[in-house]
């Protein structure tokens, strides 16, 4: 730590989805403020998030500490410290395990009051580390909670697993407290180990616990923009009662400024991670095709889909004659790092795109953001993941839903509901679809008038509100810009509150 003074303490939870956006927000902080800011987390993620610096060099401004975890303790593999490549059952481990991260955090925070007098501003945390609440206040200083995702689905999410409302009625439609009644939500949009939740089991022990402590922060960070989630944003602050900041999207510049991506960018975003293909290659495809004609296909960093779905996916995709980006993995129930074999496609699929330039397969993952950013692509077939979704809509490039776990579901339907700009073709990987569907979803999005070309419109006005929204030239400042301002702002005057009445308790002591 040297002489430095750490002003901000984050805790991300232990997931890349998770880290990256916790960099950029400390990052941004530090851009606009000059505070020194600490991280801290797992060892191994210490070590992926170095790994994210120039040369492995962490910046003199930010701080990483490791926090002792023994995965093998909780019934972890050996060195599983984050969400990566690990079955369902257990991220649930690894979720439960991270309360055991509260005294090394708490030892941390008194070593930094130790050597610098006095407490951090505040300390920022995830939305799954509701304990820290409690480790501020001792600690005297503020608790922010972050939430990585959008307003809309991280509400859902809360809600659901707060008050388990699918438990509440025979039918397979339920409303989510905080939402308005015309917001109505099926039991399909639920993962299966949600639709079994019923308050005792070990997800809903633990998530009740940690979201309800979080709902007892001084206020919420969210990855959104103002103008993006209206109703999202509105139906928060109405539920949490608390100051709501939205902070985003926590996108590079770059990418908003429609400017040439550094390599950096590419490599933040997929540190430790082997390409499938170099970003110059995927580019010089994309190259030979014409605007907005590509379907980008990608489900994410843990996903994957069943070998059925997989298999139908591929037959609509050649039926629909569409050139497309496909990220693709060994189907559910294989080694996601295994080889990928040719049996899981229809025969000579692999070949026949390639010979015909309709398809390019992609193994372990994609250059993502110059493929978005790129002209030829016109729409993004997504598992409705937070950061994707961000990055898509950024571009101006519509979505094809077809979301897999948490809170994904609640995005897709935003996206369709709210915002206008997806189809949903499934759900899950227990669901069955037909290569006729997937050829007709294509069809329907990719074209250029009709309800693809409402949706092309739509999505654009969100990639300018976007743009707007993180927009800082000189007096020109964007709703998230400013909302960043408010925050800093109302965290600097509660820490003063909070030191003045520590005075006044000395005095009348």
């Amino acid at each position: 730590m040297g002489s430095q003074q750490i002003d901000i303490v984050m805790l991300p939870f232990m997931a890349h989805g998770h880290l990256i956006p916790f960099l950029s927000l400390a990052t941004q902080i530090h851009h606009r403020t000059g505070f020194n800011i600490a991280i801290a987390n797992t060892p191994l993620n210490i070590q992926y998030l170095r790994s994210t610096f120039h040369q492995h060099q962490n910046p003199p401004w930010i701080h990483l500490f490791e926090l002792p975890f023994n995965s093998a303790g909780h019934g972890l593999p050996p060195n599983s410290e984050n969400t990566e490549n690990l079955p369902l059952d257990q991220i649930g481990k690894l979720v439960i395990s991270s309360v055991s991260l509260k005294t090394p955090f708490h030892n941390l925070l008194l070593d930094i009051i130790k050597k610098q007098g006095k407490p951090p501003l505040c300390i920022i945390s995830d939305v799954f580390f509701g304990w820290v609440v409690e480790v501020a206040n001792i600690m005297n200083t503020v608790n922010i909670t972050f939430a990585t995702g959008g307003a809309y689905g991280t509400l859902a999410l809360f809600s659901f697993w707060l008050n388990l409302p699918h438990r509440k009625t025979d039918s397979e439609e339920f409303n989510l407290p905080g939402f308005p009644e015309r917001c109505k939500f099926h039991v399909s949009q639920l993962h299966e180990f949600m639709r079994k939740a019923d308050g005792n089991d070990s997800w809903s022990r633990f998530l009740k616990s940690q979201f309800s402590s979080s709902l007892q922060s001084f206020g919420w960070l969210t990855n959104t923009a103002e103008e993006l989630e209206p109703l999202g944003l509105d139906s928060l602050r109405k539920y949490t009662q608390f100051p709501v900041w939205p902070i985003g999207p926590l996108l590079p510049k770059q990418l908003l400024n429609k400017s040439p991506l550094s390599s950096s960018s590419s490599t933040t975003q997929h540190a430790g991670k082997s390409p499938g293909i170099s970003a110059e290659k995927c580019v010089e495809w994309l190259d030979m095709h014409d605007l907005a004609s590509v379907l980008y296909i990608s489900f994410g960093s843990q996903n994957t889909v069943s070998r059925s779905q997989m298999m139908e996916l591929a037959i609509g995709l050649e039926k629909s004659w569409t050139p497309f980006i496909w990220v693709i993995r060994p189907p559910l129930g294989f080694d996601l790092k295994a080889e990928f074999r040719s049996e899981w496609l229809p025969e000579g699929f692999e070949a026949r795109m390639k010979e015909n330039n309709q398809g390019l397969l992609v193994k372990n993952w994609a250059p993502q953001l110059e493929i978005l950013s790129h002209k030829s692509t016109g729409a993004f077939l997504s598992h409705c993941g937070w950061n994707s979704t961000m990055e898509s809509l950024s571009q101006g490039v519509k979505i094809i839903g077809w979301p897999m776990a948490a809170e994904q579901a609640f995005n897709s339907k935003m996206l369709v509901d709210e915002m206008g700009v997806s189809v949903e073709l499934t759900r899950g990987v227990q669901s069955s679809i037909s290569s006729e569907k997937v050829k007709e979803v294509i069809g329907i999005v990719m074209e250029k008038e009709g309800k693809g070309g409402d949706m092309k419109r739509k999505v654009e006005e969100i990639a300018h509100q976007i743009r707007e929204a993180v927009k800082d030239e000189g007096n020109e400042k964007g709703s998230s810009i400013k909302a960043k301002d408010d925050f800093i702002s109302a965290i600097k005057t509660r820490k003063q509150e909070v030191f003045s009445a520590s005075i006044l308790d000395l005095s009348a002591n």
